[in-house]
């Protein structure tokens, strides 16, 4: 029975949102009554069918071989659709006060519950060839999102944005191809599907089929030298670019490259070789010049995106460690930076919203006029940044544990990656909190005398957020044991 519940799940925002457009509405109330319902009943689902434990696959489409669309629970999906089932919500009834003055809300609204949808398929997929249909699939519903206000500026955006998804997908259908030759079959598994015969005296070329296939996914989890057309995403709609940078593509991103990597290929395979240091290397990489770029932005948005740059490669350096320690940390700030991530672009959001103005300069003596914007902002910053009490803390800890035990020299010089883009995570967070709080003498009172914290629709998402940044930094211990089963292949 939880197999048709899995198809619910995926097709009821998919088609609540495509009725968007054909259903009459005589108020605005009424839409929004109906998308957050439909937002909520499948949030409900998701969370039925995680209760209900792992299940088997369900074949529901059968193509040739071994090639199908296909669902099943496990672990990973318990971790990204429970993810995604809680934030999505909280998201969408952001939205409805952001894009009250916006034009084609229809529209927007439509593809954004579509794409709630699409993202739960690569949760609930089942294999390689499931996963990666979905993983088009987003792609072709964001970018209308994307390109949104049809504005030039977001065109080119959203033109980038289809370029270079375009291209990293067909680095990864290469990887796909070659695990149907390689492997015993598609559907992840944990230790790897390759097999050892048909893998026998072609190893050296599989790692490089490895490393062209991370390297596709890869773009979607924005790694060096594939992540420019994420900071160029950030003109889109606020409620747009805080589930892309949060949850829905670019975790989409590292969550396929963990399937990759631990489902796919296999950490026994991979570990020691050349292709585990080059993309260890390139995380760690990522990492620092993320947070060098953000130091050096003064947009708040895209200061925000570079953020995220940087702290989907923490996700990315754990998944490199390859070992179910690294997985751990890998998982642990795949969830918490979601939290803190999401809830510092609503902040930035409601600042542009209130204000009409975008640049950090802009933000002086705000801190007085939006106490909840910028109270929480800070407090989301300090997470990132990883202070001791906060979600961000907990997940570098396990990273830096996990790069500790693998006993591998180029591991702990991630360590080191981490320390620095703490330090320039704490420069750019920190200056924030500072121009609002504590403004320089002299600034014009005058041009935020009418500044004011947004209305509830805004305000409830963001501080039940930042609760979550502090519930998730003092009592992690359950969800990290979780992580340890699921790591352990329990789940």
């Amino acid at each position: 029975m939880n197999q048709y519940w899995i198809l619910i799940a995926i097709l009821l925002p998919i088609v609540g949102g495509i009725s968007v457009r054909f259903l009459p509405y005589k108020k605005k109330w009424e839409l929004h009554v109906f998308l957050e319902a439909i937002m909520i009943t499948t949030s409900l689902i998701v969370w039925g069918l995680i209760l209900g434990g792992p299940t088997e696959v369900f074949h529901v489409v059968h193509f040739v071989n071994d090639l199908s669309i296909s669902f099943k629970i496990d672990g990973m999906t318990m971790v990204f659709a429970g993810l995604v089932s809680i934030l999505w919500p909280l998201a969408t009834l952001y939205a409805f006060e952001y894009m009250e003055h916006h034009k084609r809300q229809e529209t927007f609204f439509m593809f954004y519950s579509m794409a709630y949808g699409v993202t739960l398929g690569i949760a609930f997929a089942s294999d390689m060839m499931s996963m990666y249909f979905f993983y088009e699939l987003l792609t072709l519903s964001t970018v209308p999102l994307v390109m949104h206000t049809l504005e030039r500026e977001a065109v080119l955006a959203s033109r980038k944005y289809l370029y270079y998804s375009l291209g990293g997908a067909a680095f990864a259908l290469m990887g796909m191809v070659f695990l149907i030759v390689y492997g015993d079959t598609l559907e992840f598994t944990l230790g790897g599907v390759l097999s050892a015969d048909k893998v026998a005296g072609h190893e050296d070329m599989l790692l490089w089929i490895y490393l062209f296939a991370f390297l596709g996914f890869g773009v979607k989890a924005a790694i060096f030298p594939v992540s420019e057309w994420l900071p160029t995403a950030g003109v889109a709609p606020t409620p747009v670019t805080a589930l892309l940078h949060a949850v829905a593509v670019v975790k989409a991103g590292v969550f396929a490259i963990i399937r990759l990597t631990y489902y796919s290929f296999g950490t026994e395979f991979l570990r020691g070789t050349w292709v585990q240091n080059v993309v260890m290397v390139l995380a760690m990489f990522t990492a620092v010049y993320g947070c060098s770029r953000a130091v050096k932005e003064s947009h708040i948005k895209r200061r925000l995106a570079y953020s995220t740059v940087s702290n989907l490669s923490y996700i990315i350096f754990g998944v490199t460690i390859m070992t179910p320690m690294g997985l751990v940390g890998a998982l642990c700030h795949l969830v918490f930076h979601a939290v803190m991530k999401i809830c510092s672009f609503m902040c930035a959001g409601a600042f542009m919203h209130q204000t009409g103005k975008k640049y950090v300069f802009d933000m002086d003596g705000l801190g007085w006029k939006m106490p909840i914007v910028f109270c929480t902002l800070t407090l989301s910053g300090m997470g990132l940044m990883g202070v001791p009490g906060l979600a961000g803390f907990v997940s570098k800890w396990n990273l830096a544990a996990a790069a500790v035990a693998s006993q591998n020299p180029l591991a702990y010089f991630g360590i080191v990656c981490l320390l620095i883009s703490a330090l320039l995570t704490a420069i750019y967070m920190i200056s924030i909190a500072m121009r609002a709080f504590f403004p320089p003498w002299g600034f014009d009172r005058e041009a935020i005398a009418g500044a004011t914290d947004p209305g509830w629709k805004m305000c409830f998402p963001i501080m039940l957020c930042a609760l979550f940044t502090i519930l998730l930094g003092v009592f992690s211990s359950p969800l990290i044991q979780f992580f340890r089963d699921v790591a352990a292949g329990i789940y």
